[in-house]
């Protein structure tokens, strides 16, 4: 009985991720069709500046977002300085500003004191960089805080300066989770499109629209997903490769007395003894925060009160009814089935089903652009073919059921944001041992009732904060959303993209402003989570 349900968890797992997979294998198709003719004009014109703006907008976000997350963590870890509590969470409220509205904000308010013109690729860099380093800081802070106090003790009676203490040995330990955040940054960047395509800096995600909606080569534009997501995927396996064998652990636990918890409590961070760099520090911490967060912030909200009388009121309901629920469903129905994937690898204990979930969650890697086009083709297929069968049979065409409507913005969503659940519901279901579920089946109990009675309870804040997580996510996104919409159907996203494009960046406040405070709620979590640890 139990090798029969190991091969039905199995086979369930398989079937969700090769549909999972589809985009993928979609756009890795499309290189079967090359017209020679299409490529020479492109690489005659523009593929060159896609490739090189592209790396060069990778490259900068990911040292403008090590160099400042790297920093503040070290800052808030090892030092004693005013503020220094309410920066160690106050630092990640950046990850609740998406790019493409940090761009808008500080444009419209750059264009009216006429400082710089921000409108540029190392504009695209600072903007990104801001509001990308809270990955590379949330992760760093957390390998700064777990390394043994004796590293520093044994080094400082050798004679090692602070500054070399950090650059040869806590540098090197939090080497892992430093160079995991900044993948992740730079995923982010590449897969940006809103920033860009404010700024006109023609990247990779621009020049797939381009070749779409203005040659009208949706082929080709495919083929330009597809190197996209080979290079996304290429960055991805070589950070994981350059972390494969750099593992860290402690070898010596410190006893646990009152002793040495005030001991260690004491020698956790240091006191800045100099004024000058006491508030030097949290002057930086401080600058930081201005400019990712709390300067843009305050722009959007005298912009958004300035038009509270003009606003349009049933056409922001629109906005919000529309956005809530597609970000509502898309939660429940992602969390769905990050649960059952989940179980599948939790209850079949093969190596097979941990692959097939590890290639499931790759398409949180893929940008939003490539997995639209990615999705696009099949459902298209799929629409001509069932439009031909249901002629034959009725003698009337059907219309478009798969691509252009909700199905196809649906699945978009789950393919993008699946990791983002199935991390949490991973690491709650990690939580509970399997010598619990043991003891329900020898009772006699099956495993609907295991899971409904014992998992569901035990689970109950990791799917909440599953949902939010995705739910945020969803209401931020925007090329999927701007490819995949149904005709005359705009979210909060969309309209702000709108409006900045027509250059009515004030207009767009009120829609950018109700996205960054949604956005707050999963950083508030993410902060509590990380007090709590």
């Amino acid at each position: 009985m139990i090798a029969v349900l190991r091969d039905t968890w199995f086979v369930s797992a398989l079937c969700l991720c090769a549909l999972l997979g589809v985009p993928i294998i979609a756009i890795l198709w499309s290189f079967t069709d090359i017209s020679l003719p299409l490529w020479t004009h492109l690489i005659d014109t523009n593929l060159s500046l896609y490739i090189g703006n592209s790396l060069l907008l990778a490259l900068g976000v990911g040292i403008g977002s090590g160099v400042l997350g790297v920093s503040l963590a070290w800052c808030v870890t090892q030092y004693e300085f005013w503020g220094r509590s309410w920066f160690q969470w106050a630092l990640l409220l950046p990850l609740a500003m998406p790019a493409y509205i940090m761009a808008y904000t500080y444009t419209g308010l750059f264009d009216d004191l006429g400082w710089f013109d921000s409108r540029s690729l190392i504009g695209a860099i600072a903007f990104m960089s801001l509001v990308l380093y809270p990955y590379v800081f949330m992760l760093a802070k957390t390998a700064f805080s777990g390394q043994q106090q004796q590293y520093q003790e044994v080094a400082a009676t050798l004679g090692i300066t602070r500054s070399a203490y950090f650059l040869k040995i806590a540098l090197p330990i939090a080497r892992p989770a430093v160079l995991t955040g900044v993948a992740l940054a730079m995923m982010e960047a590449l897969a940006d499109y809103g920033t860009v395509a404010f700024f006109g800096i023609s990247t990779f995600t621009t020049g797939i629209f381009r070749t779409w909606f203005g040659m009208g080569e949706m082929q080709l534009a495919s083929q330009l997903a597809g190197g996209l997501a080979l290079f996304v995927l290429v960055v991805l396996g070589l950070e994981k490769h350059s972390r494969r064998n750099m593992r860290f652990y402690q070898t010596q636990d410190l006893p646990v007395n009152k002793d040495t918890s005030a001991r260690a409590r004491s020698t956790k961070s240091l006191s800045v003894q100099s004024s000058i760099s006491h508030y030097a520090l949290s002057a930086y911490c401080l600058s930081v925060l201005l400019l990712a967060f709390i300067v843009p912030v305050t722009q959007l909200c005298v912009w958004a009160l300035s038009t509270l009388e003009h606003i349009d009121v049933t056409e922001y309901w629109t906005l919000l009814v529309n956005s809530f629920s597609l970000a509502l469903f898309s939660s429940i129905l992602i969390v769905l089935i990050a649960l059952c994937l989940s179980y599948a690898q939790r209850f079949a204990k093969t190596k097979s089903v941990g692959y097939l979930t590890q290639f499931a969650a790759l398409g949180y890697a893929i940008p939003g652009t490539v997995l639209a086009i990615g999705i696009l083709q099949p459902f298209g297929w799929l629409d001509e073919q069932l439009n031909y069968v249901w002629y034959q049979w009725f003698g009337e065409y059907i219309g478009l059921v798969f691509s252009g409507t909700f199905v196809a913005l649906f699945f978009a969503y789950c393919v993008r944001f699946l990791s983002v659940a199935m991390h949490n519901t991973q690491t709650g279901l990690e939580r509970i041992k399997p010598n619990i579920d043991d003891a329900v089946l020898t009772l006699g109990r099956g495993r609907l009732s295991l899971m409904r009675r014992i998992h569901f309870p035990l689970l109950r804040k990791s799917l909440l904060a599953a949902s939010i997580l995705v739910f945020v996510d969803v209401l931020k996104e925007l090329p999927a959303t701007l490819i995949l919409r149904p005709f005359n159907f705009n979210t909060l996203a969309v309209k702000a993209f709108e409006y900045a494009a027509d250059e009515r960046l004030i207009a767009a406040a009120m829609p950018s402003v109700t996205i960054v405070i949604i956005g707050i709620i999963p950083v508030i979590m993410l902060t509590r989570a990380m007090q709590q640890n």
